[in-house]
């Protein structure tokens, strides 16, 4: 019991020195909300799975001011998301285009997917073909094994 409770203790303590202090209101809430529309948009190059606005990854944080920063010059939603394109290539981009080069993006998943089914169908149709006495049979009461009354 004493082994839980310092178990506990030590879970907490963890907690409160990982705990970190929550980042300040925007002073201006528009151009927050302007920044989270836009980071939205924008994959995390670390994480990968996740957009810059929902990571709390060092770059994204980097990222997320530097939009700011941007956006308080003057830029426009177009120039931040080119920027960044031109930066770090269309893998940046939660949403890529459709172009030559994210074609396998795009249809991969498709493709893949049509591909095994037809190769599970030719495979199900050749085994249907073969004669049953190339199989190897079942063991005379291997199925009343496995089943339970």
């Amino acid at each position: 019991m004493a082994k839980w409770i310092v178990a506990l203790v030590f879970a907490l303590v963890a907690g409160v020195v990982a705990a970190q202090e929550a980042a300040p209101a925007a002073a201006d809430p528009e151009l927050e909300a302007r920044m989270v529309r836009i980071t939205a948009e924008l994959r995390c190059l670390v994480c990968q799975n996740q957009t810059i606005a929902d990571s709390n990854a060092g770059l994204a944080i980097d990222l997320k001011n530097q939009v700011r920063e941007m956006l308080r010059r003057g830029d426009s939603d177009q120039q931040i998301i080119a920027f960044m394109t031109e930066r770090y290539g269309d893998f940046v981009l939660y949403r890529p285009p459709l172009k030559k080069t994210t074609a396998i993006l795009w249809f991969g998943p498709a493709i893949l997917l049509v591909g095994g089914l037809l190769i599970l169908f030719l495979v199900l149709r050749r085994r249907s073909r073969m004669d049953p006495n190339l199989f190897e049979p079942d063991e005379p009461g291997q199925l009343d094994d496995n089943r339970s009354p």
